[in-house]
């Protein structure tokens, strides 16, 4: 039985301790948080879990095999290192860390200790985002020419991180499992409403060293929440609507078709679009967490390598940090090296 400690009771803390006490071989030992009257939720709801208000606590439980992170991003990085240092496998919520030097530290840590360390990257492991890498990896859709999604909302507001350190890193992640290619460079533009406090609205776009282009629009303030990507290929795409109940993918047999009259023609270019059948696919409809949490126990157990390891997390926050770059430069691109740095 994998000993269990939550660091974190807030927004997303209560899902990982509900999905941890549910999962089979592991058992929640102790939740820890700042803030008195999260606690006593906490108890009010799991008496046998032991709550304490200093997570240092958690690190020295012998109890404890491994912990689970949710907490503000600016604080990742010193609690999943002082989880490492007392010998605790770690998950932590996305984005791992507030720069990628912070993450490739936390990575040699975990090597060194031989410690499982895994991201919450959540789509991930939803079943519906599986099901499009493996309609991407079939190459179902043909050559992916675009991926542009909408993921807007009213309201949370962060205050330590911007609107795409805590809406498009879900994207990012989505494309890094999903595509079969990595982004060369990334040009974003933001603006914050709210004085002294980080932007609340972005565009990113994403360029790839073949002709597939990704834009992401992210937004704290719209009076409506979307969360809905479009995925084309050259022979088919697909409409992804996480908000929708029961169809949440459709596939579209529709597209173009592109040809000249002859070779050297340039003028008369003819352009044929094709419309074929729409369909929704079955796909595996558990819960991300819980998926998410009995692979986390399964890596610690066996010793595996994570879905969302390090290396996952590096690339994104690579990413997310050439696009901090870029709206500070009013969208001038950031180019990123081999393996997702900036350069």
């Amino acid at each position: 039985m994998i000993g269990i400690g939550i660091i974190g009771y807030g927004y997303w803390g209560p899902n990982l301790v509900r999905n941890f006490a549910e999962a089979e071989g592991s058992r929640v030992v102790a939740v820890a948080d700042r803030r008195c009257e999260r606690l006593q939720l906490a108890k009010k709801r799991y008496p046998s879990v032991k709550t304490e208000r200093d997570p240092t606590l958690i690190f020295s439980d012998r109890e404890v095999d491994a912990v689970a992170i949710a907490t503000p991003v600016s604080t990742h990085f010193d609690l999943a290192m002082q989880a490492l240092e007392a010998g605790k496998h770690i998950l932590v919520e996305k984005p791992l860390a507030s720069t990628s030097e912070e993450v490739i530290r936390l990575m040699a840590e975990a090597d060194r200790r031989k410690l499982v360390l895994m991201v919450d990257h959540t789509f991930v492991y939803t079943g519906v985002v599986r099901k499009i890498r493996e309609i991407v990896a079939s190459n179902g859709l043909g050559e992916i020419r675009y991926y542009d999604s909408v993921r807007v909302n009213l309201g949370l507001f962060q205050h330590d991180i911007s609107v795409i350190w805590d809406l498009a890193v879900h994207d990012i992640s989505i494309m890094d499992y999903v595509l079969s290619s990595e982004p060369c460079a990334v040009s974003a533009t933001g603006v914050s409403h709210v004085s002294g406090e980080p932007e609340n609205i972005a565009y990113l776009t994403l360029f790839f060293d073949n002709n597939l282009i990704a834009h992401i629009h992210v937004n704290w303030l719209a009076p409506v929440k979307i969360r809905q990507t479009l995925i084309g290929g050259s022979e088919k795409m697909i409409v992804y609507d996480d908000l929708e109940p029961s169809e949440k993918m459709k596939i579209y047999d529709k597209g173009i078709t592109v040809k000249r009259d002859s070779p050297e023609s340039i003028y008369n270019l003819l352009i044929g679009y094709r419309t074929g059948d729409m369909w929704a696919p079955q796909f595996d409809r558990t819960e991300a967490l819980r998926t998410e949490a009995s692979h986390f126990l399964e890596c610690v157990e066996n010793g595996q390598r994570p879905l969302t390891d390090g290396s996952a997390g590096l690339r994104v926050v690579r990413v997310l940090e050439a696009a901090s770059q870029s709206m500070n430069k009013r969208g001038h691109p950031v180019e990123l090296s081999a393996g997702g740095g900036s350069a």
